[in-house]
C-alpha cells in the first residue's frame, strides 16, 4: 500500500499538458545551410503550412521567400552554386521527385526533371564543376536509374552511361567524373565496376554475396585510391585504404569492436582525411586522424556540454561552418560559427516553444534477448520519474521501422507527446538494426515475425520484470516494419498488448512482395533472401502475415494509411481492417488521399495525433 501511494506521488509530479499542435507543427526554421562563398545563408520555414525556402545575407536580419509550394513541404534542396539552389518535391506522396532550381531572389524557378512517373535523385553535385550536376532518373525504364549530366543555365541532359537494369549506385571523383558502379548480380550478389576515366567502359572488379560489403567513401586528393567502408572478413564494417581497380586493401584504418562505421569526415579545402564516425549507444563514437580537427571539435563541444554538437554544414573556405545543436529534450538550434572568432552565434531554435525543462528524459538501457543478443534500447519516461522509481507505468512499445535502420538517442517529438501524456515510451535495436555488425544483421533475415518479434518482446518482458510496465497496461505502435511489428504483436502474443496502432505498416508479407515499387524489382531476390521467397517460403510468409491471421487479434486497433503510398500498398492496411471487422474487432481507420508513406502535411500529422491520444486515453 506504501509502495502505491510513494508511486502516485511521483505520477503527480509531472509537468503541465502541452498542446499536441506543438510536437508536430512545422519547425520554425529547419535544415539551414550556408553558400560556397559564405555570404548567405538557406533555411526553411512554414508558409501556409508547408515548408518553403529562404535565403538572407550573413550579415542581414530579413530573408527572401524564394519558394512558395503550398500542396506539399519542399522534400530537400542543397546550393548549386552562389546565385542558384536546387530542390526536390513530389506529388501526393507517390516518391516521383522532381527537380527544381531557382536564383536566391526567387527568379528564374524551373523544373529540370518535368516528367511524368519518373523519380529524380542527385547523384553528384559537382561541387569543383560550376553549372552543372549529375542525377539519376527512371525516365527510360521505371525500374532502373540512368546516370544523366545536368547544365544548370541551359536544362540540357546529356545522358552518360545506359544502366543495364542491375546497376545501382554511381561514384564520382574529385573532377566528378563518373569512376564506379555498383551492381546487384543474380539478384542475391553485389559487384563494383571501376574505370580509370569516362573514355573507358566499366569492367567488374569484385562480386561478393549482398551480405558482404565494400562501400567505396570517398577518393583520395589524387584520384588514384579510395576510402573504403568494409566487413570483409570481419563482422564489423571497418575504414581501409583500397585500390579501386582491384579492391585489394592497401592500409587497414580503423575499426570499432563494438559498432560499424557511418561516416567519414574529409576537407576538401585541405584534401585529407579527418575523421570516422561510429552511432553509439548515446555519443557518436568518433577516431580522428587529424589532430588540428580533434582539438577544434572540442573547442566548440565546450560551449555546448551535455549537448550533441553536429557539422551542419560549411562553406568552401571550411572556416564558417553551421553548427547543430541538440539533446534528447530540445528539437534544437542552428549556430554560426567562425573558427577563429570561437564564438558561436544562435541562428535559430527549431521550435521554441518548447522547453527543455519540460521535456522527458531518454535514457539509454539494454536487455538481453532470449538466445543472448545483447539489444540496445532507450526508455523515455513521464516527466517526474526516473529509473529508479518508474513502478506500473502504462507503457508505449515503440519499435522502429526498416527495419534495417536504427533508433538513435536524442529528440523524438512522438516519444515527447507520449510522455507528456504520462506514458512511458520504450524503443529497442532488434535484431536486424544497423551498426551492430554482420552477425546481428543476419540473424534478422527471414525472421519477420519470429526472432525480430522476438527481441521485441524481452524488451516488454524485461519492463515487466523490472517493475516498470503495468502488464495490463502496454500498448505497441510503429510506422512501417514498425507497423508490421505492431500487428505481429497483437496477432503473436495477443495477450501483452491492450491496444495497437499501425501506421503504413505491411499485413500480408505475399501482397507485401508482389506490390513494391518498380525500382525495387532489382532487388527482389535479394528482398527473398531477407524476407521470404512467395514460391519457396510460401508457407512461412502465409504463417507470419498478420492480415492472415486476424481471428487471434483481441486488442482495439487503430489503422493510418497514405492512399498514394508506394512502398506499402494501400491493400495491405484494406485487407487487414476489413478482416478485423468482419469478426467485430474494434478497428479505428484514416486514410490520407494526399499522403504516401507517412503523413508529411502538417494537418494530416495533427489529425493524426490528435486520434492516438484519444484511442490510447480509450484503451490504455
Amino acid at each position: 500500500m506504501t509502495t502505491n501511494m510513494s508511486t502516485d506521488h511521483i505520477n503527480n509530479r509531472k509537468s503541465s499538458v502541452i498542446p499536441m499542435e506543438d510536437f508536430f507543427r512545422n519547425p520554425q526554421q529547419s535544415g539551414y545551410q550556408i553558400s560556397p562563398n559564405g555570404k548567405y545563408f538557406s533555411f526553411m520555414a512554414p508558409y501556409k503550412d508547408r515548408m518553403n525556402i529562404f535565403v538572407r545575407a550573413i550579415d542581414a536580419e530579413e530573408a527572401t521567400q524564394i519558394t512558395a509550394e503550398t500542396e506539399r513541404n519542399v522534400a530537400g534542396y542543397m546550393w548549386a552554386d552562389n546565385e542558384r539552389l536546387l530542390f526536390m518535391k513530389d506529388t501526393g506522396g507517390d516518391e516521383n521527385y522532381r527537380l527544381y532550381g531557382v536564383n536566391i531572389d526567387g527568379s528564374d524557378l524551373r523544373c529540370y526533371t518535368d516528367f511524368e512517373g519518373v523519380r529524380t535523385s542527385i547523384i553528384d553535385d559537382l561541387e569543383d564543376v560550376p553549372g552543372q550536376i549529375i542525377i539519376g532518373m527512371n525516365k527510360r525504364n521505371p525500374e532502373v536509374f540512368d546516370p544523366y549530366r545536368l547544365d544548370l543555365e541551359t536544362g540540357e541532359m546529356v545522358q552518360l552511361a545506359e544502366n543495364p537494369g542491375n546497376w545501382q549506385g554511381w561514384m564520382t571523383d574529385h573532377n566528378g567524373c563518373l569512376r564506379s558502379v555498383t551492381a546487384i548480380v543474380d539478384g542475391v550478389n553485389t559487384q563494383i565496376l571501376y574505370r580509370d576515366n569516362e573514355d573507358e567502359e566499366f569492367r567488374p572488379v569484385l562480386t561478393t554475396n549482398f551480405k558482404e560489403m565494400v562501400n567505396f567513401m570517398d577518393f583520395t586528393p589524387d584520384n588514384k585510391m579510395v576510402y573504403a567502408a568494409t566487413n570483409l572478413g570481419r563482422d564489423k564494417v571497418a575504414l581501409v585504404l583500397m585500390d579501386p581497380s582491384t579492391c585489394q586493401e592497401v592500409e587497414f584504418l580503423y575499426e570499432n569492436p563494438k559498432y560499424d562505421i557511418s561516416s567519414i569526415s574529409y576537407s576538401r579545402r585541405y584534401k585529407k582525411l579527418l575523421s570516422v564516425v561510429c552511432v553509439g549507444h548515446k555519443d557518436p563514437v568518433r577516431h580522428y586522424f587529424d589532430a588540428d580537427e580533434e582539438k577544434q571539435r572540442e573547442r566548440i563541444k565546450a560551449h555546448f556540454p551535455n549537448h550533441k554538437v553536429g557539422l551542419a554544414d560549411c562553406d568552401k573556405s571550411e572556416e564558417n561552418l553551421l553548427l547543430y545543436v541538440g539533446s534528447d529534450r530540445t528539437k534544437g538550434a542552428y549556430y554560426f560559427y567562425n573558427i577563429h572568432e570561437d564564438q558561436p552565434k544562435l541562428l535559430a531554435e527549431l521550435a521554441p516553444w518548447i522547453k527543455e525543462e519540460d521535456m522527458a528524459e531518454m535514457h539509454a538501457v539494454k536487455y538481453m534477448s532470449r538466445d543472448g543478443f545483447e539489444i540496445e534500447a532507450y526508455l523515455s519516461l513521464p516527466v517526474g520519474q526516473t529509473l529508479d522509481s518508474a513502478r506500473n507505468l502504462p507503457v508505449v512499445i515503440n519499435p522502429h521501422g526498416g527495419p534495417w535502420a536504427r533508433d538513435h538517442w536524442g529528440f523524438s517529438s512522438e516519444t515527447q507527446f507520449l510522455c507528456n501524456r504520462g506514458y512511458a515510451v520504450f524503443q529497442m535495436n532488434f535484431r536486424g538494426s544497423t551498426g551492430y555488425g554482420r552477425r546481428f544483421l543476419e540473424a534478422s533475415y527471414k525472421q519477420w515475425g519470429q526472432a525480430m518479434q522476438d527481441d521485441i518482446t524481452d524488451g516488454v518482458e524485461w519492463l515487466k520484470a523490472q517493475g516498470i510496465a503495468d502488464p495490463r497496461r502496454i500498448a505497441i505502435y510503429g510506422g512501417s516494419y514498425g507497423g508490421y511489428a505492431t500487428l505481429a504483436g497483437v496477432t503473436y502474443t495477443p495477450d501483452l498488448y491492450a491496444c495497437a496502432i499501425d501506421y503504413v505498416g505491411v499485413s500480408n508479407l505475399l501482397t507485401f512482395m508482389s506490390t513494391i515499387p518498380p525500382y525495387w524489382r532489382p532487388m527482389l531476390e535479394m528482398m527473398y533472401e531477407q524476407v521470404g521467397d512467395p514460391e519457396a517460403d510460401r508457407e512461412m510468409l502465409e504463417a507470419y502475415s498478420p492480415a492472415l491471421h486476424a481471428d487471434q487479434i483481441k486488442a482495439p486497433l487503430f489503422v493510418a494509411q497514405g492512399a498514394n503510398d508506394p512502398r506499402v500498398n494501400k491493400a495491405e492496411s484494406d485487407q487487414m481492417v476489413e478482416a478485423l471487422r468482419a469478426r467485430g474487432v474494434q478497428v479505428e481507420y484514416m486514410v490520407k488521399d494526399n499522403e504516401g508513406h507517412g503523413f508529411h502535411n502538417q494537418e494530416n500529422r495533427f489529425d493524426f495525433y490528435r486520434a492516438m491520444e484519444s484511442f490510447l486515453a480509450k484503451y490504455l
